[in-house]
Parts: structure tokens; sequence; C-alpha cells
């Protein structure tokens, strides 16, 4: 018993101590990027250039497909989202594969404006100090339309130049098809592949009617391309 008493001992010390190392690490890779720039500066840059899109100049079919697709409990949860990591890790281990994400949208942006896309420990670390930060001085409105104004190349952009339209005047075919881009713009670009982009386009339809955005009647004419 006493053995058993002093193994769990050490072992709490020692996670103890690791969490700690991560902590240390995370926070320190944060705030070396903050001394290049400070997170307000960053922000700033992006909500005033000149084609910058609002929330409220965001079409609702775009607004609720890149919520279903990409982070369905985004207002209900904090800059971390525990639930979809456990989930991501069951579901990698299960088909032993890196098949699923658990970041947020608020991580995304922390990589978006803070970070570089190199996929490193490190910088997984320190995206989840970015995020926690972000949603200390950012609504979640606020959040949402700086991932849509950084991801890809920007929400402006991929509007106008599949659609030659306003944002704001997306139909649920148009905002689906854009929603499902920057997942990996070199493969579901409609550019790139029609087919493969129509199958990334079925997949948010799916998740757009599973989480109620859209009736399955309005999910019918897409779902042929389902995956």
């Amino acid at each position: 018993m006493k053995f058993l008493k002093k193994l769990l001992l050490t072992i709490l010390i020692l996670m103890i101590v690791l969490i700690s190392i991560l902590f240390i690490i995370g926070y320190s890779t944060y705030t070396k990027a903050l001394k290049e720039k400070p997170l307000i500066n960053r922000v700033t840059e992006i909500t005033t250039k000149e084609n910058f899109i609002k929330f409220d100049n965001l079409s609702e079919y775009y607004r609720n497909a890149v919520i279903a697709v990409e982070d369905h409990r985004f207002y209900d949860h904090g800059p971390v989202d525990f639930i979809a990591i456990c989930r991501a890790f069951y579901t990698n281990l299960k088909n032993k594969e890196l098949q699923e994400g658990g970041s947020t949208i608020t991580q995304q942006v922390a990589k978006n404006i803070i970070f570089s896309q190199e996929q490193t420990w490190t910088r997984k670390l320190g995206e989840i100090f970015a995020a926690y930060d972000l949603e200390k001085n950012y609504t979640k409105n606020q959040i949402f339309e700086i991932y849509v104004n950084t991801a890809y190349y920007g929400i402006y952009e991929a509007s106008h130049g599949y659609y030659k339209k306003e944002p704001k005047d997306l139909t649920l075919d148009e905002a689906s098809m854009l929603a499902g881009i920057p997942n990996a713009p070199s493969i579901y670009s409609p550019n790139v592949n029609i087919n493969l982009a129509k199958k990334r386009q079925a997949h948010v339809i799916k998740k757009m009617q599973e989480y109620g955005y859209i009736s399955q009647e309005q999910s019918l004419p897409f779902l042929s391309y389902s995956y």
C-alpha cells in the first residue's frame, strides 16, 4: 500500500512538473511573438484594411456554414474546446491517422495573425495563450469576422473572385462552397478540382443540416456529391 501511494504521488508530481513546463513554453512562445508586434496592432492592421468585411455584412448562410463546419460550438465554449480536442484525439487514435483537429475558430485566428503556419507543438502551445488573450479583448463576433477575413485569402476576395458579388449577397450554394475552401485551398478550390470542391461542399451542407441551420429539403440538391 505504501509503495502504491508513493508511486501515485510520484506520478502526480511528474504530471505537475510536465504541465508547468508546457505552461512556461507556451507562454514564452506567445510573449515572444507579441514582442515582435503587440496583439492590438496585429488586429488593427487587419480590421482597418479597405476591404475588411464586418460581421453584419456577411451572408447569414455563410456565417452559419463556417460555424457548422469549423467550430459548431463556437458561441458555447471558451477559447479552447476541450470536448473537441478529446473527440479529435479519439477519432485520430481509432483511425490511426490524423483526420480531425480540435482547434477552435479563436485558435485558428491566433494562428493566422500571430504565428506562422508551421506545425510545431511549441506553436500549438503558444496558440492556446493567444486564444485566451483574444477572447479577453474581443467579442466572439469580432473574432469570427477576423477569421473569415484572414482564412485563405479573405472572404471579400473569395466572394468577388468566384461570384463577383458582395459577401452579404451569397446564396446557400455559394456560401457553402466558399466555407469549405479554407480547409485545403489547393485541393477544394472549384478552380482546381470541381468534383472535390462539390464533395467538400456536400460535407458543409450536411453539417449545416445536422446543426439545424438548414432543413433536409434544402440540403438534398447538394448531397449527390456526398462523401
